[in-house]
C-alpha cells in the first residue's frame, strides 16, 4: 500500500560499515517508531491491536464488485454483486453483503448504474483506508 525503503546512499553506507560518525554532514532519518513483527499461521495474531494506535488497520475496507446493466428487449437488465470486506476492533477480518450505493466516491466504474440504462460491466477489487495520520488512499484492481 504505497510502502517504500529508502535505501542508505553508497557514503551513508560506507560510514555506517566502518562505524564511522561524520557528524552533521550525514543526516540520517530518525526513526518514527519500531515495528513488532508478528505472524499468524493457523492462529491468532501475537500482538494486541485493540489498541487506539492500530485504528488505521480498522480503516481498511476492502470491496469486490461485479455489476452489470444493459439495455434489453423490453426493460434494463440489471446485476450487482458487492461485497465489504472490514476488520474488526480484534484485526479479523470479516465479509459482508453491501451495495454499489455503499461504494466510496473514489471507486470508478459504476457511477451511472441505476440510471436510465447504459451499458457498464465492472469487476473490481478496491480497497481503501485512512493511515496512521488520518490521509486517505486507495487503489482499484479491475479485471
Amino acid at each position: 500500500m504505497r510502502a517504500e525503503f529508502e535505501a542508505p546512499n553508497p557514503v551513508e553506507r560506507l560510514y555506517r560499515l566502518a562505524g564511522f560518525n561524520p557528524g552533521p554532514a550525514v543526516s540520517l532519518p530518525r526513526e518514527r517508531e519500531t515495528l513488532q513483527l508478528a505472524q499468524a499461521v493457523g492462529r491468532a495474531a501475537d500482538i494486541d491491536v485493540t489498541d487506539p494506535a492500530f485504528d488505521f488497520i480498522r480503516s481498511i475496507d476492502v470491496f469486490q464488485v461485479t455489476a452489470r446493466q444493459r439495455e434489453g428487449r423490453d426493460d434494463c437488465n440489471r446485476y450487482a454483486s458487492v461485497r465489504r470486506g472490514t476488520y474488526d476492533q480484534d484485526g479479523q477480518f470479516r465479509w459482508q453483503n453491501s451495495s454499489i450505493s455503499a461504494l466510496p466516491p473514489a471507486f470508478r466504474g459504476a457511477e451511472r448504474y441505476g440510471q436510465n440504462c447504459p451499458d457498464i460491466w465492472v469487476r473490481a477489487v478496491f480497497v481503501d483506508w485512512e493511515d496512521f495520520e488520518g490521509t486517505y488512499g486507495f487503489e482499484q484492481v479491475n479485471y
